[in-house]
């Protein structure tokens, strides 16, 4: 099964311009969001093209400065989900398409390795999304970004065979408890990497976009509104941390994160 990885790349984001040419200080130096995103793409094993997906020329002139392939998508999407689909249209023949979002410079390749083996595994799922098993530390880390008025990171809730029921902006489900750092929770962290079949991302920009959709502002809800079948793939963190980048105070973080890991 050919499998290609898009990476979507926005610089007008509403909260936090420009941050795919933010630089974040690693081990191995400095490098922007988005060279590090590619990196973790092109270190996902069995992938047959990677190119960033952006309408932006500030991205584009500077992804081709460092390797990428990158195709220019039109600045009307209103999501990655979209300029993913937009790809897909101009780079047609194959078999799965992998959204690995441009804020995600943590992501681990066997993330991406377990999420394409898991779609592959369910023939009846339109698309697939990994989700990690929360600690006390993550969970700490939610609700202090909520308490704060901050948009951290997206929790999902799953039912039989890993079939989604919702994802959302505050921690769900909810439990009442305080935990150890180090303690598991029933919270998972959605891990903002998606698996499409190519029959359901050319469908998904002509949907209606609903109202819980545009509550959240996640574009994965569009899918559950059309009642099709998403599926939960759930991964180990193997003792390594993950955030995505949603806000400048996350910088700090996610160079302190690979600082403690030494890694990219």
């Amino acid at each position: 099964m050919s499998v290609l990885i898009a990476i979507p790349a926005r610089y007008a984001s509403t909260r936090y311009p420009g941050k795919p040419l933010v630089t974040l200080n690693g081990p191995d130096g400095a490098k922007t969001l988005i060279q590090r995103s590619w990196e973790a793409a092109r270190a996902v094993k069995g992938v047959d093209r990677v190119v960033v997906a952006t309408d932006d020329d500030r991205i584009k002139t500077h992804a081709e400065g460092f390797g990428a392939e990158v195709v220019m998508t039109s600045p009307s999407c209103q999501n990655g989900t979209e300029r993913c689909a937009e790809v897909a249209g101009k780079l047609p023949g194959f078999e799965m398409v992998v959204n690995l979002q441009g804020d995600a410079p943590l992501t681990p390749a066997w993330f991406v390795e377990d999420l394409i083996a898991g779609l592959r595994a369910d023939s009846q799922a339109d698309i697939a999304t990994p989700v990690l098993r929360c600690d006390g530390r993550a969970v700490s880390g939610f609700l202090a970004d909520r308490r704060a008025g901050r948009v951290g990171g997206t929790t999902a809730v799953f039912g039989a065979g890993g079939r989604a029921l919702y994802f959302s902006k505050e921690v769900i489900p909810y439990t009442g408890k305080t935990y150890a750092d180090d303690d598991p929770t029933p919270v998972f962290h959605h891990v903002g990497v998606y698996a499409y079949r190519p029959r359901a991302l050319r469908a998904y920009p002509s949907w209606p976009i609903g109202p819980l959709e545009v509550l959240e502002g996640l574009e994965q809800l569009r899918f559950l509104e059309q009642g099709r079948n998403v599926l939960c793939v759930e991964v180990d963190a193997k003792g390594r941390q993950f955030w995505e980048l949603n806000n400048p105070e996350d910088v700090p973080r996610i160079e302190a994160m690979m600082a403690e890991m030494g890694a990219r």
